[in-house]
Formats: C-alpha cells, structure tokens, sequence
C-alpha cells in the first residue's frame, strides 16, 4: 500500500493556555510543564467534525494524481461524531459525490487513523478497492469539559485526510511496508481510565496516570514490533510520529526506544491533543520535509485502550 497524499484542515480560532488560566486558575507554565501545550485549536460555532472532515479532503483533492472517479473506497475515523447516523465517511461521499462504493467509519479512540488504514488494507487484499480516501477528524471541544482541571485544557480540533492506493502512483509515495494494531482493554484502568458518555458528561481522564503508565508501555513496544516484522531496529528509522497526546509521553517513548529529540515530530504544543487526527495532521505538515529511502514510524495510543504502529518508507 502507498500513501499518495496527505492534507490536514486547522481551525481559525487558537486558544492559548491564558484562557485556562483564568477560567480555571491554571497557569502556563504549569501546563507546559505537564502536557509540552502552549496553544490549542478549537472549532467555530458553524463548524464540525464532519465540515472539518470536508475541508481537508477539499484541500486533498487538489493535489491527488489522479481522478477522484477512480477512488473505489472511503474510510472515516473519529471518536467525536458530529452525526451518529450519517457518519463521517458518508459526509464525505456526498461532498466528492462518488456513488456506489464501499464507505464506512470506525471509532478506536485516539488509535482510530491506523485501524482506518487496516481497514483499508483489508479491502485492498480481498480485491475489493485499489484506492481509497482516509480521513480522520476529531471536534474534542464539542464534548469536553473546559472547567475540567485534570484535562479540559488538552484538547485541540482537526481534520486531515489521506489518499492510500494498493500499487505505486509516484515516486514521491508513502510505502506502507508494515501495520499492526491491537486493543489492551485488559490493561490497568481501560474501561474507565478516559471516557466519553454523551449521556452523561464530557470527556473526563479519572485515571490519567494509568492512562500516561500504558501509554509509556504500549507505544515502544508495538513500535519494536512494527520494526521487528520488517527485520530493522530502531537505528534503522529516520522520524517518529506519535499519538499527539501529551509531550511528556513523547518524550518517555523516545527515551525508552533510544531515539533522539530530533527525530521526533510533534505538533501538540501548537494544537493540543487533536485525537485520531493529531499524527495525520502531523504528517502532513512535514510530507514535503522526508526524502527518498527514509523511514517514519508512527506509534499511537488510545482510550479504551487501544494501540498500534505503522512503518513507511519514501
């Protein structure tokens, strides 16, 4: 499988960790020195997961190297629907207007953009797809708690999407050489650790210690192991691109994996935590930046709890 391309879409609005200081009596420092957070997008009163959604693949479309009409599948990953019904893959395929074809959504929490991408992956080998649009989007501030001090603070909004084909379109290609996933809902406090019941309240994290402990054990591990399966090690990768949760959990995975600072990439300081969107946003703002034979691994981590890591070469 190859990544084609990528695009992402930012709300306008920033929010910067002041508002939290005087809503809540948190200082920035204090959330810097917990999260790495100075600033965080949030969405306008006219929009939403699925107009997010819309707006990167508009952007996406522009770029794609070949006609939307040969797109066969379109897959859709978000935790924070906008529309429980009409889902977010079905938004898009009345946006591009591509009857007749395979459209589906999935929730996995903060992991949800690497099953979208198994997803595909299972399409593509049971012969059922050969291109397909991914896009993920999460519209957090829609159903947290601001007034939460334990994690009302992290949250950001956003979208990205992603053109995957089963054969090579160009040279400038993605190589999708190795996926895994898994779900560790029998570790620590999963079921209860982060939550999110519409019926009931926001996002609340009563666990986030249990959440940041699992999240410290599960990204390096399954990182090894995505490595592990295409026979390289650690030195063998140019980029990291984690799960855009919180910068201390970045920094606990590099450590643990041997990988140095500069190899790591990372947008939660400018963006908050953008859920299942964060490492595809990431993605995108660098996709310009990797050069031919380098290797990204991404590693992510979800409530749940979730997990998974994905290896491509350029």
């Amino acid at each position: 499988m190859y990544i084609n391309r990528v695009s992402h879409y930012l709300p306008s609005q920033v929010i910067g960790n002041e508002y939290f200081t005087e809503l809540n009596n948190l200082s920035s420092e204090w959330i810097v020195e917990r999260t790495g957070i100075h600033e965080r997008r949030k969405a306008g009163p006219d929009e939403n997961t699925n107009t997010m959604a819309i707006e990167a693949v508009r952007i996406l479309l522009e770029t794609i190297p070949y006609s939307k009409n040969e797109i066969d599948l379109i897959v859709g990953a978000t935790y924070t629907p906008y529309d429980t019904i009409v889902s977010l893959a079905h938004a898009v395929q009345h946006y591009v207007q591509l009857p007749d074809i395979p459209v589906l959504s999935v929730s996995s929490a903060c992991s949800s953009l690497l099953n979208a991408i198994e997803i595909v992956e299972g399409y593509f080998a049971m012969g059922k797809a050969t291109k397909a649009i991914v896009v993920v989007a999460d519209h957090n501030t829609a159903y947290y708690n601001e007034r939460d001090t334990v994690s009302g603070h992290l949250w950001g909004d956003g979208a990205s999407a992603m053109v995957i084909s089963k054969e090579r379109q160009t040279e400038s290609d993605l190589h999708i050489r190795a996926l895994i996933t898994g779900g560790a809902a029998t570790s620590g406090k999963a079921i209860e650790a982060v939550v999110l019941r519409p019926n009931e309240r926001g996002v609340v994290m009563p666990y986030g210690r249990d959440v940041f402990q699992n999240a410290c054990t599960y990204m390096p591990k399954v990182s090894q192991q995505v490595l592990q399966r295409c026979g390289l090690t650690i030195d063998d990768i140019d980029y990291l691109i984690p799960h855009q949760a919180n910068h201390r959990i970045s920094l606990n995975v590099i450590g643990t994996l041997g990988i140095p600072e500069s190899k790591l990439i990372s947008n939660i300081q400018r963006l908050g935590n953008t859920g299942c969107a964060g490492c595809a946003i990431a993605l995108s703002e660098h996709f310009d930046r990797f050069e031919k034979g380098q290797r990204i691994v991404f590693t992510v981590f979800g409530g749940g709890y979730s997990y998974g890591a994905m290896l491509v070469e350029v």
